[in-house]
């Protein structure tokens, strides 16, 4: 099974740009889906980007399409989230999470990593 890691949250200005990074370990990375997740705080978890197994497809929540870009390097087991034009609704933990399905159903994923926060200040 995999273990997910991620890193790259911090405090930001609405306008700025993050980049959050996604380490596998422990499995085949490339046998996996690999989601980002968000919740914010009282609000369910929500999902925001997919990539396929092999990286060649993204699928992204209509509230981030245009500014978040999802990439992976399954050389070295990475999924990044290129967040451009934060807004201050951007602010939530976000996850990664990884299934051997092709999925936006967020309960199905079924590993997760622990989270990053990201907050957008107006």
């Amino acid at each position: 099974q995999v273990k997910l890691v991620e890193s790259g949250g911090g405090l930001v200005q609405a306008g700025d740009s993050l980049r959050l990074s996604c380490a596998g370990s422990g499995g085949t990375f490339s046998n996996y889906v690999i989601a980002w997740i968000r919740q914010a705080p009282g609000k369910e978890r929500e999902f925001v980007s997919s990539i396929t197994w092999s990286g060649a497809t993204s699928y992204y929540a209509d509230s981030v399409k245009g500014r978040f870009t999802t990439s992976r390097d399954n050389s070295k087991n990475m999924v990044y989230l290129q967040m451009s034009s934060l807004k201050p609704e951007d602010t939530a933990k976000y996850y990664c999470a990884a299934d051997v399905s092709l999925t936006k159903t967020v309960l199905w994923y079924d590993y997760w990593g622990q989270g990053t926060q990201v907050t957008v200040s107006s």
